[in-house]
């Protein structure tokens, strides 16, 4: 899927999806300002999506190394590294109803793998606090690591 197809189907979804959202979502009681950034939801989400599915890890590298040198033409009002990552936050909830909406078929037919998210060494679980409430031991291949377990599932097609 080239760019520009998968601008306009992000697009297309975040035209349909945000009225409904802000419209379901409960008042805080104070006023909030939604003030508009120069890139708009849909080229921050156009963002995103290639760049998890890419090889890199850093999102600054990301952005400086693909966007800001091959794909300027692309998006002429970037903005800088800092503040999109600061509006990163605001993408999550329609990307993660953007993905849903994009899920393959169920044919009954899937390929799972997993691997491990190591939370800390063996040796410092009990000292360990950051993912207390949430981590577990488990057994690999490999031998016991204490975090989490990351799934994923293919359909027969490749979705």
């Amino acid at each position: 899927m080239s760019l520009d197809d998968l601008f306009c189907a992000v697009d297309d979804f975040c035209r349909l999806f945000l009225p409904d959202w802000h419209r379901q979502q409960l008042p805080h009681g104070e006023r909030k300002r939604r003030r508009s950034s120069r890139l708009v939801l849909s080229e921050i989400m156009t963002i995103l999506i290639p760049f998890h599915q890419s090889h890199y890890r850093d999102f600054k590298a990301f952005y400086w190394l693909q966007v800001c040198r091959h794909l300027a033409g692309a998006f002429p009002q970037r903005l800088s590294d800092n503040r999109l990552v600061a509006l990163i936050p605001t993408a999550l909830v329609p990307l993660g109803v953007y993905r849903q909406t994009r899920k393959g078929q169920a044919t009954g037919i899937a390929l799972i793998d997993a691997t491990s998210l190591v939370g800390c060494h063996n040796r410092r679980i009990h000292r360990h606090q950051v993912f207390k409430q949430i981590a577990r031991r488990g057994k690999t291949s490999v031998g016991w690591c204490y975090g989490f377990k990351l799934h994923l599932v293919v359909n027969d097609g490749g979705e």
